[in-house]
């Protein structure tokens, strides 16, 4: 069988994918990982039993024709792709003369969100013909109840087209590396409270609303802020900063190889962004035990956080909110935990699903 990925760029979606070939490998099944460009920061990090295709292609359009010859060849049980542009890519290959492979298509963020964000016609041209083949794929898996909704809404798919399958998010190895040292001063050696961001540095993350609560929390309590990832926001971020002084408070480390240390030693994890699918980093927070804030954005944190159970919601781009949730949470212990609070969200559980969607189609 074969998982289909754009590159291993350092975002959530393909590190748990990562985790999903483990977790496959683990049950038996061969494993391919397809690749239209075999970089980004997770290439080290692919799992040993998995063999890496490099389709060397340099946009996703470009990988139709060598995707459709790898399953001539290759002929898997079945794909499974991940991320906008590389289902639409998988589902045209797989109608391709000879190349007939069962087709799953994974959505992993809020699709309506993401065409009013891109704002080119481009995207929107690719979002809605994923609304006009859908019935190409063999299944759809929704990583949210919100993501599924939002899909079938805006594509046009029957809902109960749309399985719902959380992300593999928590493995012994996460908790192993919870262990390690964070590797800086502010953590592993704290003297006051340090929030923590995390997530690529994009307009969707909204960490500029992040930095203005912290300016507002910085009032009251002589806090820290890092905020961990890289992107093309960085220069608006650092801008923001200087504007309020933090200099000295906040920290860009960029990516970072294993932020679970990190998150273990927060004082406070924080989710500010507009829009998500699952937030990968607020499960992960949540499983290392670090007190959590998000904004309640479509979708994935009512979810994860079972409606405030877990962790504060604000509304999203409410700074003043999220500072109020920011310092409460500082104030207090964090909520008690149920051991199955997470559990859907382990490898084996996911797995699991994954395995029956795969023993179906083949």
């Amino acid at each position: 069988m074969a998982l289909f990925l754009p590159s291993l760029a350092g975002g959530g979606a393909e590190r748990v994918m990562l985790n999903l070939a483990m977790g496959l490998t683990g049950r038996g099944f061969d494993v391919d990982l397809l690749l239209a460009s075999a970089e980004g920061a997770y290439i080290d990090a692919v799992p040993a039993d998995v063999r890496v295709v490099d389709l060397q292609v340099p946009r996703l359009v470009s990988a139709v024709w060598p995707l459709s010859a790898y399953l001539r060849q290759q002929q898997p049980l079945v794909v499974i792709a991940a991320l906008t542009h590389a289902n639409l890519a998988a589902m045209i290959a797989a109608r391709a003369p000879g190349a007939r492979t069962p087709i799953v298509i994974s959505i992993h963020n809020t699709l309506s969100k993401e065409v009013q964000a891109d704002r080119t016609l481009r995207y929107w041209l690719i979002a809605k013909m994923i609304g006009r083949v859908h019935h190409w794929a063999d299944s759809i898996v929704a990583v949210s109840g919100g993501v599924a909704d939002d899909f079938a809404r805006y594509a046009a798919v029957p809902r109960e087209r749309i399985n719902v399958i959380p992300n593999p998010v928590i493995t012994e190895q996460l908790l192993c590396a919870a262990r390690q040292p964070a590797r800086h001063a502010w953590l592993d050696a704290p003297t006051h409270p340090v929030l923590l961001g995390a997530g690529r540095l994009t307009r969707q993350k909204n960490h500029r609303a992040l930095i203005d609560a912290f300016a507002v929390v910085r009032r009251t309590v002589e806090a820290r802020l890092v905020i961990l990832g890289e992107g093309p926001e960085r220069p608006a971020l650092e801008a923001r900063i200087r504007h309020h002084g933090l200099q000295e408070w906040v920290a860009l480390p960029g990516f970072v190889a294993n932020p679970y240390a990190w998150m273990a030693r927060a004082s406070v994890f924080v989710l500010s962004s507009d829009y998500e699918g699952l937030p990968t980093v607020l499960i992960e927070s949540l499983a290392v035990g670090a007190p959590v804030v998000a904004t309640d954005c479509e979708s994935g944190p009512r979810e994860i956080l079972r409606n405030g159970e877990l962790g504060e919601l604000v509304p999203v781009r409410d700074v003043s909110a999220l500072s109020a949730a920011i310092l409460r949470t500082l104030r207090r212990s964090p909520p008690v935990r149920r051991s199955n609070d997470l559990h859907s969200y382990t490898l084996d559980a996911v797995v699991d699903q994954f395995e029956n969607l795969i023993r179906f189609h083949s």
